[in-house]
């Protein structure tokens, strides 16, 4: 979510999902933002957010404070989910509105990380791609020619060891290497891999570049391990199409799925935890 909304809305109705029962198109706790002429957001659009926008705007006409807001989503609607929602509504302030956008910005520093290695064509259009993306996406090359021809809203990084930046990411991190030397590919790739807990780790090529790849791993002395999770070629399970923004979209596809699925084991295992220790006493 961008600042701006939370700096010059001024007064706003904070809608958030509390009960969504059946097919909905948000689940519980989504959250969006409504001014008197702009919003930040969406609860899933269609019929039941264009109903509740204009509630939330009579709310903020009345000066009205608090409303629950039920609807199924059926026909007396004009939307055929068939599930339930039920919406709470609330009047933030400036004051209380900023406080939320500080909070946003906050959880948003804490999104995945995506190391994007490579500003050419094609890294360029998968940062424009990811910087759509709940992802923290950071734009690593040695060119800085190439680095600025990107018009993506993401970090850059210009650096002559790019293969430094894999070192310092966070856990849990992806990375695509794209760079413009073959050399340069295989030394990023294999320092992600010896990390051993990044999401993904990607690296553009085929299927030769890859046995090249773990032909050059079998004499390197550095540890890099199983080459197994290696994701090479990238993007290759949705079209032939060579075009940079094509490449870009099943990419980030690509990423997002190994991140939920990362993110979905990590939600699981406090609760298999919890579940193996009531197994032993």
């Amino acid at each position: 979510m961008s600042g701006s909304f939370f700096e010059t809305a001024g007064t706003a109705i904070r809608l958030e999902v509390v009960s969504a029962h059946g097919s909905t198109p948000r689940a519980a706790g989504t959250v969006m933002y409504v001014s008197a002429d702009s919003t930040e957001g969406t609860i899933g659009g269609g019929r039941l957010e264009h109903i509740a926008i204009e509630a939330a705007r009579e709310m903020l006409a009345a000066g009205s404070a608090e409303r629950r807001l039920e609807m199924p989503l059926g026909p007396e609607i004009g939307q055929c989910c068939g599930g339930y929602v039920a919406l709470s509504m609330l009047l933030l302030d400036s004051a209380m509105l900023a406080r939320e956008g500080a909070h946003l910005a906050a959880a948003q520093r804490n999104n995945p990380s995506i190391y994007i290695f490579g500003a050419g064509h094609v890294g360029r259009a998968l940062a424009a791609a990811m910087s759509l993306l709940p992802v923290r996406t950071v734009l690593v090359d040695e060119r800085e020619e190439q680095l600025a021809l990107c018009r993506a809203v993401v970090e850059q990084r210009l650096t002559p060891l790019p293969e430094a930046e894999v070192r310092s990411a966070p856990r849990g991190s992806a990375f695509v290497v794209l760079t413009h030397d073959h050399a340069l590919d295989f030394i990023i790739t294999a320092e992600a891999l010896m990390r051993g807990d990044a999401a993904y780790v990607g690296m553009i090529g085929s299927k030769t570049k890859r046995a090249s790849f773990e032909r050059w791993c079998a004499k390197s002395s550095a540890p890099v391990g199983d080459t197994v999770p290696l994701v090479c070629p990238i993007g290759a399970t949705g079209s032939d199409d060579k075009r940079p923004e094509v490449i870009a979209a099943f990419v980030a596809a690509e990423v997002i799925a190994r991140l939920t699925e990362a993110r979905a084991a990590g939600d699981a295992a406090p609760q298999q935890a919890e579940a193996g220790d009531g197994l032993n006493e």
